[in-house]
């Protein structure tokens, strides 16, 4: 029977990961428990690895694929200081075969994404994405941009790529999150027809054109990815994203241990982890109907030549040298061999802005502070520092602004935990607050309130209802709220109270009848994530010249740090995760 190699290499879900990322492993060695830290990836390491894997299909006379599953948007202060314009600058430099759209890509609406599409060289799949309903006046317009391959709402199916493949003809189909009005910021005349049935048409049409080595470049999750491998027939390979889920065995390291291309319903999906720490790299056997018969590969980290090496006990020099030594025999950890003019690019061009925020210090943390989505029994009020960041939206739009009763954040909105330090301008950009979105003001019944609070927390939960993941959890300032998971829906805020104005450190039962002022995220407003019942809010107004890390960062300014840190925090009853 005839075979077909592919040689692949693959990413995804870098997040404006330009330089190499901090990484921690934790090994045992000797019974004894080690914390090694290290840096990994970026775009020069990356780059690096895709020219040899180039160079070795070619000279071994292989077809070379080099796939993106979404999601280099957003993440790191270059996102924050250059809009895209680096991450296509750097995308083109890299030079993939495909990128598929991320939710994150459209965090903003249409505009960024159309933006990017002028300035990127390769092609953005998005075969779900029906532009169809486009308004052909307005700027920034996607559809039937040269470099966009979306839905085909006539034939009903994906634009696709297609490749010469030996005697043979492969496919590209991207596809992407048909929630994607609910977890992103589509402008209102863009849909997201339905994943499965756009790849299962798809399918049918490339069948009907006698192509049968079909990949399907996917920013569904690892969850969505095992659910269209079991629902589609006739999928060759799923390269995928958004969940960030880190495939192959790094148990030595105290990381996941899952099989790099797993198999479902005789195709295999990969997926490379997170933030450009690692790539993943394959070698493909196709039989002549496009079934993958062996996959052989695994994810790599590139990591830096030195590391450091932590103990309770302390670390001896044998210890540092036997781990070093582990390190250096694990076949999925490469060198920090890197492209020298991808790293020139990054230095010349986009990293002194960088500098400039590092050095703006705001404060001083006392302590290290933990950030986590869900409250738990180690953190019963949950995370330390998104009340923190309510707390300043409050006196900040309360201050320079207008009467505000309370502050309602969603938990993804925050991105990290923070290490005790000096806090700089670029942690707040870069990695607590990357998302510079709008803060909004709105009237909203008190039932309408409560209704929403329990629709973020069901939905950050699952509890009973199809939830969009733990980021919806909300969090809050001027408003606190018990949770009863064991009631029905509908029933589960029990009580909510609301900070009294006139009586400091006082709280007042909330009136389901009356009215009360909030001030949330563009996003939130938007009713992302369960938040739907803002919806119902009398009006909405956006606070001009204020975005979210902007009220954190001159909160700050003003504050002495001590007092900042003493948020007012939500309350939880114990029984939230039941």
């Amino acid at each position: 029977m005839t075979t077909y190699s592919l040689s692949l290499a693959h990413i995804n879900d870098t997040h404006s990961h330009f330089d190499p990322n901090h990484v921690q492993f934790d090994v045992q060695l000797n019974d004894k428990q080690f914390e090694v830290y290290s840096h990994s990836g970026g775009a020069a390491r990356i780059a690096y690895q895709v020219a040899q894997a180039r160079k070795l299909a070619q000279e071994k006379q292989q077809h070379f694929l080099f796939l993106h599953g979404g999601d280099s948007f957003q993440g790191t202060l270059y996102f924050n200081q250059f809009k895209g314009k680096a991450n296509a600058h750097l995308l083109n430099l890299l030079a993939p075969d495909a990128m598929v759209l991320g939710n994150h890509e459209i965090d903003a609406g249409n505009a960024p994404v159309s933006d990017f599409l002028n300035n990127i060289q390769f092609p953005l799949l998005a075969g779900n994405m029906d532009l169809s309903a486009e308004d052909a006046t307005k700027a920034h317009k996607l559809a039937n941009h040269p470099n966009l391959y979306d839905y085909d709402p006539q034939l009903g199916i994906a634009n696709y790529i297609v490749q010469p493949f030996y005697d043979e003809q492969l496919a590209i189909v991207g596809i992407t999150l048909d929630q994607m009005k609910q977890i992103a910021r589509p402008d209102a005349d863009t849909e997201f027809v339905n994943a499965v049935a756009t790849v299962r048409q798809t399918i049918e049409h490339l069948h009907q054109q006698n192509i049968k080595h079909i990949v399907v470049l996917s920013h569904l999750g690892i969850i969505q990815d095992r659910e269209l491998a079991e629902q589609v027939d006739g999928i060759s390979l799923i390269v995928g994203g958004h969940s960030h889920t880190l495939q192959g065995d790094f148990s030595q390291l105290g990381l996941s241990a899952s099989p790099y291309g797993e198999i479902r319903n005789h195709t295999p999906i990969v997926q490379a982890g997170k933030y450009a720490e690692t790539i993943g790299l394959a070698e493909i056997i196709f039989d002549s109907h496009g079934k993958v018969t062996p996959l052989t590969g695994d994810n790599y980290f590139m990591l830096d030549k030195t590391f450091l090496a932590e103990s309770a006990q302390g670390v001896t020099q044998i210890e540092q040298q036997q781990l070093a030594d582990l390190l250096a025999a694990k076949a999925n950890l490469l060198g920090d061999d890197s492209c020298n003019d991808i790293q020139h690019v990054i230095d010349l061009h986009y990293r002194p802005a960088i500098d400039a925020m590092e050095h703006q210090v705001l404060g001083f943390i006392p302590r290290n502070l933990v950030h986590t989505r869900l409250p738990s029994k180690a953190l019963p009020h949950g995370s330390e520092i998104a009340p923190w960041i309510c707390k300043s939206i409050y006196h900040q739009v309360h201050r320079h602004h207008c009467k505000v009763d309370f502050v309602l954040h969603n938990a993804g909105g925050v991105r990290q935990s923070l290490n005790k330090g000096q806090l700089t301008l670029a942690d707040v950009l870069g990695r607590i607050l990357p998302f510079d979105l709008p803060l909004v003001k709105y009237r909203i019944k008190g039932q309408y309130l409560i209704e929403a609070l329990e629709s973020a927390i069901n939905s950050a939960t699952n509890n009973s209802v199809t939830g969009t993941g733990a980021g919806s959890f909300p969090y809050t300032y001027g408003v606190r709220y018990f949770y009863d998971g064991r009631q029905g829906i509908g029933q589960r805020i029990v009580k909510v109270e609301i900070l009294s104005h006139q009586q400091t450190d006082t709280w007042i039962a909330i009136d389901p009848n009356q009215f009360y002022h909030g001030v949330s995220s563009a996003y939130t407003t938007s009713g992302k994530e369960g938040y739907s019942p803002l919806l119902k809010a009398c009006w909405q107004r956006t606070l001009a010249g204020v975005t979210l890390p902007s009220a954190f960062i001159a909160y700050m300014q003003e504050q002495h740090i001590d007092e900042a840190l003493s948020p007012q925090v939500n309350y939880l009853s114990h029984s939230l995760a039941d």
